[in-house]
């Protein structure tokens, strides 16, 4: 019998693993508990992921946030930003994104799902002295409040570029913005057309904006399909600004339904140990229907000697232990 899928599983419904069932790798999931929408950093010598806790709109009032030293044992920060700190949010609290600044991490995230600019909500931003938090409302109200080139204000993504710049990527029905942001995070800095919003939607964009740079060029990732469905996935382009032009590469992360089903809305980690580079994502279990029912799993990525990302397996293994060095 494999070991990884009963670990697995021993992971999502939180039975503790015993000396003689130790883990020689992370398991997927490789934490318990219904979560999506994963962002994954190192901080301090840690590695962290801020998911978003996986439940009916309504239950979604607060974000946990999970570290580790080795990929493989992840201990829980419980309620690192909840409504109690952000009284213009009341629901629908998704897919954080966190970036240090200045001896302050920001944590920008999507609250009440917003269909209307007549509606309050968008994206917020909170920030706190360590990424456990407690994290406050940093503006007292969105940041981005309002449908910018038809792009709902979710799945936000804020990039670092090599110059020290801050952007932020985001954007829900199919469509896509940049804009970048002002040196202390309460607006942006307008394009030289005077525009603030630039629209990058690339070729069958859904949600779930994700950019990094690699050896000069920019990898613009992005989940499409359905995510209550089977066809649930990653895609990327390649382009040589953050503006684009983007040129579709193709998809690098689906479902193996013999593994799980509806893998998407993923994050890319790599260990300033190893080097290794991992996708982090979300994927539902075999079996299950309930759309919230998702869990974070993590699988190695790699590139190919022309900067392709090679297609990723997904598997119930996970990551071997990839220690940060003191």
């Amino acid at each position: 019998m494999r070991l990884a899928p009963i670990l697995a599983l021993c992971a999502l419904i939180g039975v503790p693993v015993g000396p003689l069932q130790a883990q020689r790798t992370s398991g997927n999931p490789i934490f318990p508990g219904w979560y999506a929408d994963p962002e994954a950093h190192v901080f301090d010598g840690k590695y962290w992921i801020f998911p978003t806790y996986s439940a009916p709109y309504d239950q979604q009032t607060y974000l946990d946030a999970f570290s580790s030293t080795d990929l493989v044992t992840w201990t829980k920060h419980t309620r690192v930003l909840d409504t109690a700190q952000v009284k213009w949010a009341r629901r629908a609290m998704w897919a954080p994104s966190i970036v240090k600044k200045d001896d302050w991490y920001y944590l920008f995230f999507g609250a009440n799902d917003i269909q209307s600019d007549s509606e309050h909500g968008g994206i917020g931003v909170a920030r706190a002295r360590t990424p456990a938090g407690p994290f406050v409302d940093y503006l007292g109200k969105p940041l981005i409040d309002r449908f910018q080139n038809g792009a709902q204000p979710i799945d936000q993504m804020v990039f670092r570029d090599d110059d020290g710049s801050f952007y932020i990527v985001y954007g829900g029905w199919r469509h896509c913005n940049i804009a970048k942001l002002n040196a202390d995070f309460t607006g942006f800095v307008p394009f030289p057309d005077g525009s603030i919003f630039r629209e990058i939607t690339p070729k069958g964009y859904v949600e779930g904006a994700y950019m990094l740079r690699k050896d000069g060029r920019y990898y613009f990732m992005w989940s499409e399909g359905g995510w209550t469905g089977p066809d649930y996935a990653v895609a990327y382009a390649v382009g040589s600004s953050p503006f684009g032009p983007f040129e579709r590469a193709g998809q690098i992360l689906s479902q193996d339904p013999r593994v799980a089903t509806g893998a998407g809305h993923h994050s890319v980690l790599q260990s300033p140990a190893s080097e290794q580079w991992y996708i982090v994502y979300h994927r539902r279990p075999l079996g299950e229907t309930d759309r919230n029912h998702r869990v974070v799993s993590i699988d190695r990525m790699a590139f190919d000697a022309a900067g392709r990302i090679r297609p990723v397996k997904i598997t119930f293994e996970g990551v071997a232990p990839d220690n940060l060095r003191p």
